[in-house]
């Protein structure tokens, strides 16, 4: 039976693979995402989150337990005025980004990076494991309603903005404050399952298998 690890700990990702019907377990990768972008020097906030998955993804299939399965890394960038913006940990930096977002609009990207860690045949070419290793991202641009300062510090007072790219969710209180998306929603929520389905197919996979058997 196909396995398929999820490396990420967002409770927002797995729900999102749960309520798609793709069966899957998490392990987490112990990743230091600064190192990682100090070590790249990547500023692109796109191209971050890309690497920050692919980093991820095979921290993960490097390990013991993720011989045999199948190994999903995810990260998400957002992009304003510029900036990379991921999560802002502090009240003050998620104060001083809303307030700025407040009535604007950018872009939230997430980055992929799939992993086949089965078995391939001896000469290389695929047998019942692909030796895939490949990415890809999935951008929406993400429009705000104006924003009074004290809704903005209720929000933040909940703690739900403070581990969250961007400093917002689009799945939970934040919601509230989104005009509207445009491009893939799931990519927003900070897994494209579309995007999924691509990536295993490349894997000679389909995204059926990984569905409850009926």
């Amino acid at each position: 039976m196909l396995h398929l690890i999820l490396a990420s700990q967002s409770p927002a990702r797995t729900k999102l693979l749960a309520e798609a019907g793709i069966r899957h377990t998490v392990l987490v990768s112990d990743v230091d995402e600064a190192a990682v972008q100090a070590r790249y020097g990547v500023t692109d906030p796109h191209d971050t989150a890309l690497l920050l998955a692919r980093a991820k993804a095979e921290a993960v299939a490097a390990l013991p337990e993720a011989e045999g399965a199948l190994v999903l890394g995810c990260d998400s960038v957002f992009e304003f005025d510029g900036e990379a913006h991921g999560k802002p940990y502090t009240a003050d930096v998620a104060r001083e980004r809303m307030l700025r977002m407040s009535g604007s609009a950018g872009v939230l990207h997430t980055g992929h990076w799939l992993v086949d860690c089965r078995d391939t045949d001896d000469d290389g070419s695929a047998g019942r494991g692909s030796g895939a290793t490949l990415g890809a991202v999935a951008s929406a641009e993400v429009s705000f309603l104006d924003m009074a300062p004290e809704e903005i510090d209720a929000y933040i007072a909940t703690g739900e903005p403070l581990h969250c790219a961007g400093s917002f969710t689009i799945d939970g209180l934040g919601g509230a404050f989104i005009r509207k998306v445009d491009g893939d929603p799931h990519a927003v929520v900070g897994l494209s399952v579309s995007t999924l389905r691509g990536l295993l197919a490349a894997a000679n996979v389909r995204i059926t298998d990984l569905w409850p058997p009926r």
